[in-house]
């Protein structure tokens, strides 16, 4: 195998596993779901896709036949990856637009602000004045 071969295959694989590694953390640490669908949508796309066009030079490279496996995970990945990200956030704001999935992280629920004391959404729109409050015994009183 040649040196040019060698340094294009080792740069895809360390820029590819630079992506993933974003990319799940990424996903592991951003405060929202609409945050967090870019970390495996983005960057870990493009780096499945750095190693797999690796291994799509390194196989002939070193006598191997060519197979088109990579190239069609590779062309499957960038084709499914946005439109399920797509899908995720389209359900993500529907739900949010009915009041049924609340996220406090992005700071509205169906366009209302968050509330000024940092208490959940229960307690801001006054489902939890007859609740008790965690470890005190007494009702709350808005």
């Amino acid at each position: 195998m040649s040196l040019v071969a060698e340094i294009v295959i080792a740069s895809l694989l360390v820029v590819g596993g630079a992506f993933i590694a974003i990319g799940s953390w990424g996903l592991a640490r951003l405060p929202s779901l609409m945050t967090r669908l870019h970390g495996p949508t983005k960057a870990s796309t493009l780096g499945v896709g750095a190693c797999l066009i690796a291994s799509m030079i390194y196989f002939p490279a070193t006598g191997g036949a060519w197979s088109a496996h990579e190239l069609l995970v590779t062309v499957f990945l960038l084709l499914t990856a946005p439109v399920s990200a797509n899908m995720i956030a389209k359900a993500h704001l529907h739900r949010q637009g009915h009041g049924i999935d609340p996220n406090p992280a992005d700071g509205i629920v169906s366009g209302l602000p968050a509330s000024p004391d940092g208490d959940d959404w229960a307690t801001f729109h006054g489902a939890a004045d007859e609740a008790p409050t965690a470890g005190s015994g007494e009702k709350r009183r808005g």
